[in-house]
């Protein structure tokens, strides 16, 4: 774990070093913030329901956004053969970027804790629902951390890494909406593999070790195949 944290600490300094992180994390507040006044101010619904329901569609932007560089940008410098003959295993880089790009997430959520704290003063929020969203929330950004890092692992092209894990992401979103156009015996399959359906059911206050399961997983996947395609050092 010493070696995952000196080289999480490295990839924070990258991100904070730069003003990529600032603007995400500026630009996440500001939209998910309108959202919540507009909710709270306008509507008069003191919930943060509309927060929950705009952040999956947001990280499909601001993930690939955050990843893209992570192993892209090494391949372009060069730097990548010289990180992976370092005295640390494959599986211990993927976890230092995985861990530093779930950081600066979970910075980001927590800054959004100021709308708790208001709701908790001007209304009487669903505490169940609203940890159920919080948990929800950080799986999801977990594993579609996992997509983005493979995305970025193969290409060189920062670009090329953002549409790919971009359409990563939104392929998996959309997987329950298309289940009227499949036969009835896809459907199950369609919706279980859908990362929003299991986000779905955590936002409603109902925390199901299936749906933990089922993040848990698809990180782990995902964590294998961008170890598989390193593994190959394509020169």
């Amino acid at each position: 774990m010493r070696e995952v944290w000196i080289l999480t600490r490295r990839e924070l300094r990258a991100f904070f070093d730069s003003p990529s992180a600032y603007i995400v994390l500026s630009v996440f507040l500001l939209i998910t913030g309108w959202f919540f006044g507009n909710s709270l101010f306008v509507e008069n619904v003191a919930s943060l329901r509309s927060v929950f329901d705009l952040a999956p569609v947001l990280f499909m932007f601001f993930i690939p956004a955050l990843t893209m560089g992570t192993f892209a940008e090494e391949r372009r410098a060069g730097t990548i053969e010289l990180l992976l003959t370092l005295p640390v295993r494959d599986g211990q880089v993927i976890a230092a970027k995985l861990l530093s790009v779930v950081i600066v997430l979970l910075v980001a959520l927590a800054l959004t804790g100021v709308y708790v704290l208001t709701l908790a003063v001007l209304g009487d929020p669903d505490n169940g629902a609203t940890l159920g969203g919080y948990l929800g929330l950080a799986l999801l950004g977990l594993s579609c951390s996992a997509l983005g890092l493979l995305a970025s692992s193969l290409t060189r092209n920062q670009i090329v890494a953002f549409i790919l894990g971009f359409a990563m992401i939104f392929g998996l979103y959309l997987l329950d909406k298309v289940t009227i156009f499949v036969p009835g015996w896809l459907a199950p399959i369609l919706e279980y593999l859908s990362i929003d359906f299991h986000y779905r059911n955590l936002m409603r206050g109902v925390i199901d070790s299936r749906d933990v399961l089922y993040y848990l997983s698809l990180t782990a996947f995902a964590g294998l195949l961008t170890a598989y395609h390193l593994a190959r050092r394509p020169e």
